[in-house]
């Protein structure tokens, strides 16, 4: 790869986005504003007149098919960042804020995989963001465009929503309350129209992960969290492993292999059997994968400590066809929003140090860094905002919320491009660019070298299950983007490593 090129390419491209964003400024929406129910009942004038500016509030809603669409010269990345309250939507280009909108308790965000939307998790349901960015193929290329972005209301409802994965054009929604795992087609996901999903249970409800094929097969966890199994279109199952204990996280590898992490290392499924990779240690829990478009290897964190009090310092650098586990030394703590791929497959963590570290794929060794950010510590509760890494080919987006800041990284010349405050403090960040997704659209045709979409990751950006068995400290991090596989980032504090 041409790395000075790739460089090249997107600042020029970033640059064209900050000119017609200078164009476009004042577009964020405002739909999201609730009214005050107690003045608009109200009996004083006071009341009437507050009463008649809700109604003009109300009127002022901005319908999906109001928006306007513009064509862009390539592919836009919009991001999905939460914070106390709500979610806004940045431009990728110039860290504007298009879009803040309101949202209600402890919400989560996973790119939907399409490479437009997003699923914001908020209470018992999964809601839809369009980010607002899309590309549609035409013969051997593709015509790309841009909107405003939008929280819908177009939900799917159940008892604590966890992971999303997107797989083969289908994307699953499991819900660890009852096991139910909701699968729809990528390409059927639109700000004007009810998900119609096809729902499937697991055997038992747990805290777990789904991947489902576009011929109805599917992979899924056990609910005892031993292991997986894999069921055929008819429902019946093929192939059960149990050799995976504390099961977690999920990601698929380029020749289309499932991964999962284990307490004892990561298990591997090639769509016929099951493969265990041993770590060679009693304990040694991977709780989050992230892949690489290009790359045998597996990134995943790596915490020795069964009773969490030490933090991980060494990351997982787990090879699906050697069936090695190589690790790398960080020399900084990191916890499970930390970790990326950069555009060669290199892995990237932000540690407490303050820095983004590099380290090699293959051998694990430290190979370059970058000083990001005053040195932080983890807190206590997986819910609280810590510093977040997310990739779009070679930038990289890194949240700060103790400065209430974002960063913008070039990879290949490992330096800081961009950086914007912000009026909140950042928690999770999702990404999309709105290339076309393989599965999703029937004129897809591979889309142009080098248009890959950004998996994340999201979202299988590996999914960045951040261990969130909702209770257990890691969390729901998805992160691929082409397979929707985006870094399932689940903080599992029992294993709250979604």
């Amino acid at each position: 790869m041409n790395r000075k090129a790739l460089t090249l390419t997107s600042l020029a491209m970033a640059s064209a986005l900050v000119l017609s964003a200078c164009g476009d400024e004042g577009a964020a929406t405002s739909d999201e504003e609730e009214l005050d129910t107690a003045a608009q009942t109200e009996e004083t004038d006071a009341g009437d007149e507050d009463g008649a500016q809700a109604e003009d509030s109300e009127d002022e809603r901005v319908e999906p098919s109001d928006r306007e669409t513009h064509e862009a010269g390539g592919p836009t990345t919009r991001l999905a960042v939460t914070h106390d309250g709500g979610v806004a939507v940045l431009d990728g280009a110039t860290l504007e804020v298009l879009g803040d909108f309101d949202a209600e308790g402890f919400v989560r965000v996973n790119s939907a995989g399409d490479g437009r939307h997003f699923f914001l998790t908020e209470g018992e349901t999964f809601r839809l963001l369009d980010g607002g960015t899309w590309g549609a193929p035409h013969g051997d290329h593709n015509h790309y465009y841009t909107t405003d972005p939008l929280l819908t209301d177009i939900t799917v409802d159940g008892p604590e929503p966890g992971h999303v994965v997107a797989h083969d054009g289908v994307g699953a929604l499991f819900f660890d309350g009852n096991g139910e795992i909701h699968s729809y087609d990528l390409g059927s996901l639109d700000a004007e129209s009810e998900i119609e999903a096809e729902v499937a249970e697991t055997e038992e409800a747990h805290h777990g992960v789904a991947v489902v094929n576009a011929d109805g097969s599917r992979f899924e966890t056990l609910a005892d969290r031993s292991g997986a199994r894999f069921l055929d279109a008819d429902g019946e199952e093929v192939a059960r492993s149990e050799e995976c204990p504390g099961v977690h996280g999920e990601a698929a590898l380029p020749d289309h292999t499932i991964a999962v992490g284990c307490e004892d290392g990561v298990l591997l499924f090639d769509g016929e059997e099951f493969t265990k990779v041993e770590a060679g240690e009693d304990f040694a829990r991977i709780g989050n994968l992230f892949p690489h478009d290009d790359s045998p290897v597996l990134l995943g964190d790596y915490l020795l400590d069964e009773d969490r009090e030490e933090p991980m310092t060494e990351v997982a650098l787990v090879n699906s066809e050697t069936e090695e586990i190589v690790l790398g030394d960080v020399g900084a703590a990191y916890n499970f929003r930390s970790l990326a791929r950069g555009p060669e497959g290199e892995a990237l963590v932000i540690a407490e140090d303050g820095q983004l570290h590099v380290i090699d794929e293959e051998t694990g060794e430290h190979i370059d860094h970058l000083q990001i950010m005053d040195e932080w510590t983890e807190p206590e509760e997986w819910q609280e905002p810590r510093p977040a890494i997310r990739v779009v080919d070679d930038i990289a987006y890194i949240t700060e919320p103790d400065a209430q800041a974002i960063h913008m990284v070039d990879l290949n010349e490992l330096e800081i491009i961009h950086e914007a405050e912000l009026d909140f403090a950042p928690n999770e960040i999702a990404a999309v660019d709105g290339r076309p997704v393989e599965g999703v659209s029937d004129d897809f045709e591979g889309e142009h070298a080098g248009d890959e979409d950004d998996g994340d990751e999201d979202d299988h950006e590996g999914h960045d299950h951040g261990d969130e068995d909702h209770g257990d400290e890691d969390d729901h991090d998805h992160d691929h983007d082409d397979d929707g596989h985006d870094d399932h980032d689940h903080d599992d504090e029992d294993d709250h490593d979604h």
